[in-house]
């Protein structure tokens, strides 16, 4: 299996970001970490192993990106304000920088957004928002309302919100979108979506499927025994979904 390491000086970021490279060929697959995760930790917890069938055929070739959750979303010592803007930048760096990588080691036209835990909240908001930069959608144990309080998991935010928040919370976002272009490109997209019966967020992920098909679109929503937000969990619904 091709593995490749990836760092550079981000101009969106102002820092520098590093990835992992697994496969040859196939949908392009950019894979979001976990909450505070890193770049190497599908890798480290055999996620990436689970996956080595359809790499070493050719189907996919996952780009696991770093996070920067610890200076965004999660930056405690930061005013909301500022949390947001950073995850925007964030974005960004996705957008401007790793999606051009990926295009340029890999020619396929067809990319997906895939992540676990908040890192299927990072893979939707983008898909969501930017639905013609991808065609497929993985979220994995997601929660999609960061402003929602749910046993120990706070509201994000503290009760601050503004516009960026709003935009960048695909249960609020979405049931108020009207513009055609957007909705014809959601509609176009295959959306995963899969959590525990257990799992604080299956609400969460109820709320999201309910407003994707209100749209028009056609998520499939998987359930799974228990909380199953853990890698173990993770490595078997991976190769399901990808």
């Amino acid at each position: 299996m091709n593995r490749e390491y990836h760092r550079w000086h981000s101009p969106n970021l102002g820092r520098d970001m590093e990835l992992l490279v697994f496969g040859h060929a196939g949908t392009r697959v950019v894979f979001f970490p976990p909450r505070l995760g890193r770049f190497f930790d599908y890798e480290n917890w055999g996620v990436v192993h689970s996956l080595r069938p359809q790499i070493d055929r050719g189907e996919i070739q996952l780009f696991c990106i770093d996070s920067i959750d610890a200076e965004s979303l999660y930056c405690r010592c930061k005013p909301p304000r500022e949390r947001i803007n950073r995850h925007e930048s964030y974005e960004r760096y996705v957008l401007d920088e790793v999606l051009p990588l990926t295009s340029c080691m890999n020619p396929n036209p067809f990319a997906s957004a895939m992540g676990c835990s908040l890192g299927a909240y990072h893979a939707a908001n983008i898909a969501l928002r930017h639905p013609h930069r991808f065609g497929k959608l993985v979220a994995l144990s997601g929660r999609y309302d960061l402003t929602q309080s749910i046993e120990h998991f706070h509201d994000l935010f503290g009760g601050y919100y503004d516009d960026s928040v709003y935009y960048h919370t695909p249960c609020h976002f979405l049931p108020n979108l009207r513009d055609p272009r957007p909705l014809d490109e959601i509609r176009r997209l295959q959306i995963i979506l899969a959590v525990g019966e257990e799992d604080p967020f299956r609400d969460s992920n109820h709320r999201l499927s309910d407003a994707l098909r209100d749209k028009g679109a056609h998520p499939a929503l998987h359930f799974w025994r228990g909380r199953a937000h853990r890698p173990a969990e993770w490595r078997q619904m991976a190769p399901l979904y990808v």
